[in-house]
């Protein structure tokens, strides 16, 4: 069997992830779960060969280097995918994340409106945030694909591996790959800000130079969007602040303050039913208050006001799973296991 023909069962089962592991058949993420294909396990040998049929000379020069690659794939009439080869015990191994060609709708992902009036704003810092494997580049993607339909902008996308591909339509964007069109997040955004750019998106703050040039470029009258993975979003304001040194840190807060417009968390859960995933999230809009509390850093409030600040759309995660059980979308096992607060979950 060759690699296409696993990605094809990958497609054509619906699964999220295919991982091809020494001494097992592959395995399928079906709806969070994992599937062993009925096939032969791989050795050593099968697997480096599978796996290097699809890399070309220059990524195998450096994945032999530094012993990781990640990169993205697509074959003709598949959807898109993005890899990451990495050694595990000396045996080379692959982990294949499927990417629609489609880019979805905010409505078919389940996010609400408020979701949607963040992509109206001319400026400031949007972030995804929520654990590996939440959709966080998904919503991304969506969120790029409204202002690419409505405005009149130069998008600019730095991302590790290039994920959904996305087509001018009133907007121009470029995308560009970490490692194959630039060194670095920090570096690619340290000179976006001469590229003239209205929106510009980051696919991971990961280091404090990226979230710094990140907030400036925030603050200078650019719409910023990116990604951070942390679980909710007073963990998020309390992260980008921790990122810096003490010294540095009250300066953050009041940069943080002034430019943030939302923070939307995410979590994939599995349905009641059996069948499929369904999004929950928390949103957080910097109203004043949360722009005060952020100022004088009593982060730990901000869950309260975040539970009486619905009118302005901002919904706490456990308010979120009350109505996805209440809904009967999701069991209540599943929703007290991901609750922030759990004895206060049961009262709700």
């Amino acid at each position: 069997m060759e690699i296409r023909d696993l990605l094809l069962l990958c497609v054509e089962k619906g699964a999220s992830d295919l991982h091809v592991t020494e001494n097992e058949p592959p395995a399928l993420r079906i709806d969070g779960k994992l599937n062993r294909i009925n096939f032969p396990a791989l050795n050593k040998q099968e697997l480096k060969k599978m796996i290097y049929s699809i890399l070309t000379n220059m990524q195998k020069e450096l994945f032999e280097k530094e012993l990781e690659l990640d990169f993205s794939l697509a074959l003709p009439d598949l959807d898109r995918f993005r890899i990451n080869v990495h050694l595990q015990r000396g045996a080379v191994e692959a982990a294949f994340r499927r990417v629609p060609l489609k880019i979805p709708a905010m409505s078919d992902l389940g996010l609400p409106l408020i979701a949607v009036e963040l992509t109206h704003k001319p400026n400031g810092l949007i972030l995804v945030t929520g654990p590996t494997g939440t959709g966080k580049t998904t919503t991304l993607a969506a969120m790029i694909d409204i202002i690419n339909t409505e405005r009149e902008s130069l998008i600019v996308c730095i991302e590790d591996p290039i994920e959904f591909k996305h087509t001018n339509k009133k907007s121009i964007i470029k995308q560009r790959e970490v490692y194959s069109d630039t060194h670095s997040f920090a570096s690619a955004l340290r000179h976006t800000l001469r590229q003239d750019p209205n929106v510009i998106v980051v696919g991971e703050m990961r280091d404090l130079e990226t979230i710094s040039t990140a907030l400036t470029a925030a603050e200078t009258g650019h719409l910023v969007l990116a990604t951070l993975h942390t679980p909710d979003a007073p963990q998020t304001i309390q992260r980008i602040i921790d990122v810096f040194p003490a010294g540095q840190q009250q300066q953050i807060k009041l940069q943080l303050a002034d430019c943030l417009q939302g923070v939307i968390s995410q979590l994939l859960l599995p349905r009641a039913s059996g069948v499929g995933r369904v999004l929950a999230c928390e949103i957080l809009i910097a109203t004043a208050g949360i722009r005060n509390l952020i100022r004088e850093q009593q982060v730990e409030q901000i869950p309260t006001f975040m539970q009486t600040g619905f009118q302005y759309g901002m919904k706490t995660m456990d308010k979120a799973l009350k109505e996805l059980f209440q809904q009967g979308v999701i069991t209540f096992d599943t929703a007290f296991s991901k609750a922030k607060n759990p004895e206060e979950f049961k009262r709700l």
